[in-house]
């Protein structure tokens, strides 16, 4: 009977009893869709095999696996960033940021506060550049400094920001600065790293923060102005940045900085005296011996119309005597301070 069984019975198969052990036993997990793929990259702007990979290591949860790219970045991103270390980035963006752009509407009693930063971030390519990501990056780091900088007792307004601050800071989103963020501004560089796989390098940074002026006359007020050659897309970025601290005085400049024809003619001004700036081989902003290089001494030609003919200095006394500012001979606009930078300058 036993044997008349087992020639009756077919061949019992190992490969059989394994796929049953699989069927029973598998803890591996369900294969990634297409939704969480797209949901993830669109988180983390990683590769479609990345997404898949770390989906598949976190059994399909969002946040273990944003979790997983995160480290996944950071630690191929150190490897990448040694890898890179030697060699050069000449191509990059400045990026500015203006978070309080001064004196406006009533604001104008007792100055107004500035708060702004522009920097400037490397790569090795144009390419990398003109990169979304990379671009990003660079106005999130600009808008981080303008941030957390804090007033100081400086005889300057624009200052050098610490780079080894920066860098050790939490990386605060231009786009949704009240989101928290857990990477800082040298990890996001080394995620971006991973990413992109060129060497990138925070090369510099300048702040500008001024609170309203306390125990001043109300007849002064301060103002930015700032302009990007070179943008890429919509972005406040270009190869060549320029910022600029301005002063108005007048006892009207209160009830001015409430009239809407005023302060579009002020920007309008404020934007040529930037372009200016940037456009012109501008070193200083005067000079008694009529050196073009100083920007009171240069044809205002970025301002257009009637004043491209007269000196900065001229064009801007006639503005101001044109929109009321002023009088008895006292009042106006100057400008304070600016910083003008290319990319790849050599800094000294």
């Amino acid at each position: 009977m036993i044997a008349q069984f087992l020639r009756s019975s077919k061949p019992f198969h190992a490969t059989r009893l394994s796929r049953v052990g699989q069927s029973c036993y598998s803890t591996a997990s369900s294969k990634p869709s297409l939704q969480h793929v797209a949901q993830l990259r669109k988180l983390t702007e990683v590769s479609i095999s990345k997404a898949r990979e770390a989906l598949s290591q976190t059994n399909n949860d969002i946040q273990q696996a944003l979790e997983w790219v995160k480290n996944d970045l950071a630690a191929s991103g150190i490897k990448k960033a040694a890898n890179v270390q030697s060699r050069e980035t000449r191509e990059g963006l400045v990026s500015v940021c203006i978070l309080s752009g001064g004196s406006r509407g009533k604001s104008a009693l007792g100055g107004g506060g500035i708060r702004a930063a522009m920097v400037e971030l490397n790569c090795e390519t144009d390419f990398v550049g003109r990169n979304t990501l990379f671009g990003q990056l660079a106005a999130d780091i600009a808008h981080t400094a303008a941030f957390i900088t804090e007033p100081t007792d400086s005889s300057t307004i624009i200052r050098s920001c610490s780079l080894d601050i920066l860098n050790d800071a939490p990386l605060i989103s231009q786009n949704n600065p009240s989101s928290h963020s857990s990477s800082t501004v040298s990890s996001s560089i080394t995620e971006l790293i991973a990413k992109v796989g060129e060497k990138i390098s925070l090369k510099r940074a300048v702040t500008v923060v001024q609170n309203p002026f306390s125990g001043q006359p109300p007849n002064i007020g301060l103002r930015l102005a700032s302009y990007l050659h070179g943008s890429v897309g919509s972005a406040p970025q270009g190869r060549i940045g320029s910022l600029a601290v301005l002063a108005l005085q007048s006892p009207e400049l209160a009830r001015r900085l409430e009239s809407e024809t005023f302060v579009k003619d002020l920007e309008r001004l404020e934007r040529a005296l930037a372009r200016q700036i940037a456009g012109f081989d501008t070193c200083s902003i005067k000079s008694s011996d009529g050196d073009e290089t100083a920007l009171y001494n240069q044809p205002f030609m970025m301002l257009g119309g009637e004043g491209a003919n007269e000196p900065v200095r001229m064009a801007m006394e006639n503005w101001s005597k044109r929109q009321g500012l002023v009088q008895d001979g006292e009042g106006g606009i100057e400008v304070l301070e600016f910083a003008k930078w290319s990319v790849g300058d050599v800094v000294g």
